[in-house]
């Protein structure tokens, strides 16, 4: 997780050189660079039409490749992405289990595989599992060590990802802001703060990269092997990401524009969820859903291919060496009453207060306890508290003690037949005053140590200790319904809390069938869904993931939620006039072009200066003439650019023509505009669904220039609104 870092800061600005007064307005996000996706679309149709023009076999046979390289980028990395996450996998189950003990037959096993067949005695006992010690207070001893060991590990690569990237912190005046330092960590966290982020048309550099793909897999596996409150399904879609992002880039149409790439990494996401949970479908549903910004349906199609060839896959490989693509698979048997629906409400109720709770709470303590110079500078320190703390506390209860899929799957075990599982033995017995202590202390443990936990710098999720806590209270709760298995409830609870945290709803019903096999329970899932996420967002009108953005400092604009936040502040929300920058600023990327549109170089090169000097990478200069009237937009990076290749050409001209030769293609000719009355919905509509990088504001009578937005300071602008 990125945290403003202004130890590590690199000034882009030293005021020096630079007196405030000169330097025009200044935004924060300078470090992500906005794709323009119309001037994408616009690159990829005459890309196409160009690839018409031939005639003949060689021709044809390429259009066909062209056309097939989009399935071809999906079943690859989807094939990909099952035999990663096979990998970790197999090595969290068997580094988990090492702080309890070792297989003596193979030290690679872990216990499931190190106990079945010739690893049971004629009495049922696993004879070549063997514990590190035999006395409790030496086997706590030996699971506490183990765990701290796992935590530095798991940080000390996450820090190998560190990356210092230049920010501007905002501030009440924009003539007095200040330069400073942004310290992210490409591996930290779930990435899916990160990953909406891109999809919805910013920059992050070298966050897809490989480097990234290989620190996340080995780092989630020793962090969730710590038996933190983390899970690797968050982590998965990065990594199903990279590997989208990995492959894309080998082909040339997806390689050169942003556009088509984006459209291939929503392709990818679909897969890292579904080879968490064995959920192609849903993992589909979790990219429209959740991630994605953009998904036409040529995206759905490709997404359905990929989810299926990495659940495909990952059954082929069989990592819980159960053979079946269903990771909870369950068969209660029975069916729910009327009644019931009374207590699936109950459990939404509740699992909106967890999730409201858990938003509000976690995002406090991320703003006040993370921001302690011990904790801020030495992130390491704070996992290694965080990790003894949950060691300590979670190994006294045997249902949370071990990682969450396990836990998982044995509270929501069916006790209604014979059945030697630690759950159905407790349910057993006549006192059971010590099996409810442990399903009500972990549900609040779960939830103490989550709150503490999402946020450190190691990969991780939030998905399972969600799931895990809802199947404690569920559990709980069932006890108190007669004549039906209490496993359904610590089904359809853990639903309830994963729905309070995330606010998923269709792509959590549809998961959550697929995870168990439970298509019966359909209703009861979306009843306990729809009353958590209403609950949770009266409480917090935010999910994680959106508060994490902001944590984060990243620049995301999510046009309906926009649009909800104006019409609360009905009162305040005006007109686009608002957006208009500072007269300072305007001057700087103001450029008049004279009747021969003909510029000095040198003009050029101080213009480019000053963009420089501001900091926003993706800002621009707007060209007018003597009225003042709009006649083109010449972003910077294009300026740059072309007067690199004017040098290289004729390095002696004093000026460049923007209409003929090197910059008439650069100069967007048509920018898009919008009077300064307007109400400011039209502009984050307008960004929103098209995907602008920038807006001309013009008066309404003479159309004259009056200012240009960029997307970044509507996002400024909307985060300033409270």
């Amino acid at each position: 997780m990125a945290e403003d870092d202004p130890s590590q800061s690199t000034p882009l600005l030293h005021a020096s050189s630079h007196p405030p007064h000169h330097l025009g307005e200044r935004l924060p996000y300078n470090d992500y660079t906005t794709i323009d996706w119309l001037h994408d679309l616009v690159k990829d149709s005459v890309r196409a039409r160009n690839r018409a023009r031939g005639h003949g076999i060689r021709s044809r046979l390429a259009e066909r490749w062209d056309m097939a390289q989009g399935w071809v980028a999906a079943a690859v990395i989807g094939l990909l992405t099952a035999c990663v996450a096979f990998v970790v996998d197999v090595s969290v189950a068997t580094v988990a289990d090492w702080k309890e003990g070792y297989c003596s037959r193979n030290v690679w096993l872990n216990r499931r595989g190190c106990c079945a067949g010739p690893g049971v005695d004629g009495l049922g006992r696993c004879t070549d599992w063997q514990p590190w010690a035999e006395s409790y207070a030496g086997s706590y001893g030996v699971y506490v060590a183990f765990a701290l060991l796992f935590g530095l590990l798991a940080g000390a690569v996450t820090m190998t990802t560190k990356t210092n990237l230049p920010a501007v912190s905002g501030a009440a005046d924009a003539y007095t802001e200040t330069a400073s330092g942004k310290a992210m960590y490409m591996a930290a966290g779930s990435g899916i703060p990160e990953i909406k982020t891109i999809l919805s048309g910013f920059v992050i550099p070298h966050f897809l990269d490989f480097k990234v793909l290989l620190v996340k897999a080995v780092g989630a596996t020793f962090a969730v092997a710590t038996g933190m409150c983390l899970g690797k399904e968050g982590p998965f879609v990065h990594i199903s990401t990279c590997v989208g992002y990995l492959v894309a880039s080998c082909f040339p149409k997806y390689r050169d524009n942003q556009r088509k790439m984006r459209e291939m990494l929503s392709v990818a996401c679909s897969a890292g969820l579904s080879v968490a949970f064995g959920a192609p479908i849903g993992g589909v549903l979790f990219s429209y859903e959740e991630i994605s910004t953009y998904f036409p349906r040529r995206v759905l199609w490709r997404s359905f291919l990929c989810s299926l060839v990495a659940a495909a896959a990952l059954k082929e490989f069989n990592p819980t060496g159960t053979g079946k693509l269903v990771l909870f698979e369950t068969n209660y048997g029975v069916d729910y009453d009327f009644v019931h629906y009374l207590v699936f409400i109950l459990l939404g109720i509740c699992g909106g207060v967890f999730g409201g709770v858990f938003c509000q709470a976690n995002f406090a303590w991320s703003k006040v306890f993370r921001k302690y110079p011990l904790i801020k500078n030495n992130p390491v320190f704070e996992l290694l508290l965080v990790v003894f703390a949950t060691a300590m506390l979670q190994y006294p209860n045997r249902l949370i003690r071990d990682t969450g899929d396990i836990v998982m799957e044995e509270l929501l075990v069916d006790c209604n037949g014979p059945s030697t599982a630690y759950v159905c033995l407790q349910e057993a017995k006549e006192d059971k005053t010590s099996y409810y202590v442990f399903l009500i202390s972990g549900t609040f443990v779960k939830l103490l140590l989550t709150i503490i936990t999402f946020g450190c710098k190691v990969p991780s999720g939030i998905i399972i200790p969600a799931l895990d806590a809802g199947a404690l209270f569920g559990r709980m709760v069932g006890q108190l319904v007669p004549n039906i298995s209490p496993g359904i409830f610590a089904m359809v609870g853990s639903a309830a809390f994963l729905a309070g945290v995330s606010r998923m709803t269709v792509s959590l019903a549809v998961i959550m069938f697929e995870l168990t096999g439970e298509v019966n329970f359909i209703p009861p899932f979306m009843i306990a869904i729809l009353t958590a996420k209403w609950v949770a967002d009266a409480i917090s009108a935010e999910s994680v993931y959106d508060l994490s953005q902001h944590l984060l400092g990243h620049p995301f604009l999510d046009a309906e939620h926009a649009i909800a936040k104006l019409r609360s502040l009905s009162d305040r929300a005006g007109t686009v006039a608002e957006l208009i920058p500072p007269e300072n600023t305007m001057e700087e990327i103001t450029l008049y072009t004279g009747p021969d549109y003909r510029i000095r170089k040198q003009t050029l090169r101080d213009k480019l200066g000053q963009l420089k000097a501001r900091g926003l990478m993706d800002a621009g200069l707007v060209l007018v003439n003597e009225r003042v009237i709009c006649h083109g937009y010449l972003p910077e990076a294009e300026l740059e650019f072309a007067l690199g290749v004017v040098d290289e050409l004729d390095a002696d001209a004093v000026e460049v023509d923007l209409l003929d030769g090197v910059f008439a293609e650069f100069v967007d000719r048509c920018p898009l505009t919008v009077t300064a009355h307007a109400p400011i919905e039209y502009a984050v509509e307008m960004f929103g669904k098209l995907g602008l990088r920038y807006l001309v504001i013009v008066e309404e009578e003479t159309a004259k220039v009056l200012g240009v937005v960029i997307k970044k300071r509507l996002v400024n602008y909307l985060d300033s609104l409270h």
